[in-house]
């Protein structure tokens, strides 16, 4: 019996035991209901903030979206409205150059018209010469005289030395050239004028003036010949002229031959001077055909580099994505994941990622800055080999990588590669160039043609110093390695070598 009652005491015990495991299992069950609704409302939490993470994201996207539509299509309108612009100056050039040339077959007309007359008063003088051979006193000469004075008073000066007829010149059209051209034509009269009063009979006057008449008509003529091609010629026709009356006086009386030589050797380039004047119309003609080609270049070569741009942001966006997506396949396995080791190696996986999906995100950023405003890069490059030492090429790109832009001009019509002197970002890349443009205008190589306006001749130390005036922060490379040309030469020299030899 006692030990049937200690093995009692013992069940209880047990029991009690039991009972104790039993409410602590129910409270371990309890707390692990209450943990299990805390990782619950935790797991809500974070897709919660991921929601709304990915909602303010979207939203800035769609602005950033809506801004680049919106600037595209202020881009598309300027371009429109410019090229609007080109083509109402294009039709008022064809409108004036039809208008000229009604105004010179008017003036062809015209002078057919005084020729004519001139051949109707050419018989009609022979016929009153053999009249007054013929008849000698029925002629009132008092009265030819008095006609002669009335009609000499008809003329002014200029005329009565240079010609009825006047051609209309280009010059004529600008207030600059016909000011520079009436000073240029005064300087003429007064000359020709000094040489009249030289003359004391009235037969060397006439004869004098009759050559007179002739030159400046032979003048006017080459002036209203005159192209931007014949600039040359024009001038050595100018000469030609003035060898043949030369001759032509020499033949005739070579005691006058000093005094027409002096004569001709001052009038030259007084006309010459009416030809280069004349020239300058063409010239400015010629540099704004030159200027809207440039324009026309340079926009073509913006949208190429906008095409690549947008090119550029598409292969950054795939990229974005496998980012996006390896990040989020690496935390579904962190969530299920249990071995410390492992969960490490995760998160270091998930920071790398995050760093490598900001960079990609910079750059997108970066792409629409240059497609959107005017930043880019401005280059300053040269090349020994292609155009010599001290002569530099200043341009822009829009370029992400503007080396791409410089190897494409080293691969395009040069035979060797330029070398890099600076890449100078700015956020008015544009601004910025055409700055350096106008502070080296007066270095420029080609003056006229626009579209070659990126050359400069210069030396390395002035531009140097340009570019820290401009951004003391760019790098500058005062170096010009022309590895090409020095190996070039340096093979020319070993085959030079090898031949003596």
């Amino acid at each position: 019996m006692k030990e049937y009652a200690q093995l009692k005491k013992s069940i209880d015990i047990k029991k009690l035991e039991l009972e104790n495991l039993i409410s602590e299992e129910s409270s371990l069950q309890s707390e692990i209901n209450t943990k299990s609704k805390l990782l619950e409302n935790k797991e809500k939490l974070i897709q919660d903030f991921k929601s709304i993470v990915e909602a303010e994201n979207n939203d800035k996207r769609e602005v950033i979206i809506r801004a680049a539509e919106a600037e595209a299509e202020n881009i598309k309108n300027e371009a429109n409205e410019e090229l609007s612009s080109l083509l109402m100056t294009v039709n008022q050039r064809k409108i004036e150059n039809e208008e000229l040339n009604i105004e010179n077959t008017k003036l062809q007309k015209e002078i057919n018209r005084y020729m004519n007359q001139a051949r109707k008063f050419k018989s009609q003088l022979v016929g009153l010469k053999n009249f007054e051979e013929r008849f000698p006193h029925t002629i009132d000469l008092n009265g030819v005289d008095s006609i002669l004075d009335e009609l000499r008073s008809e003329l002014d000066d200029e005329s009565l030395v240079g010609t009825i007829i006047r051609l209309h010149l280009h010059s004529d059209n600008s207030k600059e050239l016909k000011k520079l051209s009436n000073a240029t034509k005064k300087e003429i009269t007064n000359l020709l004028t000094a040489y009249e009063n030289r003359y004391t009979t009235k037969a060397n006057k006439t004869i004098y003036n009759l050559m007179i008449i002739g030159l400046q008509s032979e003048m006017q003529i080459l002036l209203y010949k005159l192209t931007y091609e014949k600039l040359e010629v024009t001038k050595q026709l100018v000469k030609d002229i003035m060898t043949k009356y030369l001759v032509i006086a020499a033949e005739g009386n070579k005691a006058i031959l000093p005094t027409i030589t002096k004569f001709i050797s001052e009038i030259e380039p007084l006309y010459l001077e009416l030809v280069d004047i004349e020239y300058r119309y063409y010239i400015y003609r010629q540099r704004e055909k030159e200027e809207q080609k440039a324009i026309k270049e340079q926009m073509k070569q913006e949208a190429e580099e906008r095409k690549a741009l947008e090119a550029e942001r598409k292969k950054l966006e795939q990229e974005e994505n496998k980012f996006k997506t390896e990040i989020e396949r690496n935390r579904e396995i962190l969530e299920s994941e249990t071995d410390e080791i492992k969960i490490q190696q995760l998160r270091s996986r998930l920071l790398e990622l995050e760093l490598q999906l900001d960079s990609v995100e910079n750059k997108k950023e970066e792409i629409a800055s240059l497609a959107l405003g005017k930043a880019g890069y401005v280059y300053i490059i040269s090349n020994m080999g292609s155009f010599g030492d001290n002569t530099f090429k200043i341009g822009m790109t829009r370029r992400m990588e503007p080396q791409q832009r410089v190897d494409e001009l080293g691969s395009a019509s040069v035979p060797f590669r330029f070398d890099v002197h600076a890449l100078i970002f700015s956020d008015d890349a544009v601004g910025l160039e055409s700055e350096l443009h106008k502070k080296l205008s007066n270095h420029r190589v080609n003056k006229v043609n626009y579209r070659r306006k990126e050359f400069f001749k210069t030396d390395i130390a002035s531009l140097e110093l340009l570019v820290e005036e401009i951004d003391p922060t760019a790098e500058f490379n005062t170096t010009m390695f022309a590895e090409e040309y020095n190996q070039t030469l340096a093979l020319e020299e070993n085959l030079k070598t090898e031949s003596l030899v």
